[in-house]
């Protein structure tokens, strides 16, 4: 499996950005753990980042490697959704 690029788009500190942040650190541990390359970008320090990106809600999640890219917007607490849309369902046994 190739490397999967993660960027997460937040704004600031907020419990729903901490939220964000923690739910995606338990989707790249276990099967995911070294084959996930992940940045997290604060809008606020950062805005021209998100502005290139046309990131308009946060928190946002772009999976970009491998292609198509794919973004979720909002809540990453279902591990198997956010895998399944990024689709990145990984083969039983």
């Amino acid at each position: 499996m190739e490397k999967i690029e993660l960027t997460l788009y937040i704004t600031g500190e907020t419990p729903r950005s901490k939220k964000a942040i923690t739910a995606l650190q338990e989707i790249c541990k276990g099967e995911l753990e070294g084959k996930v390359e992940l940045q997290i970008i604060d809008i606020q320090k950062s805005p021209e980042l998100a502005e290139d990106e046309k990131i308009i809600a946060t928190p946002t999640l772009v999976k970009t490697v491998p292609a198509p890219a794919i973004r979720i917007i909002g809540d990453l607490s279902d591990k198997e959704k956010v895998l399944l849309k990024l689709d990145l369902v990984l083969p039983k046994g």
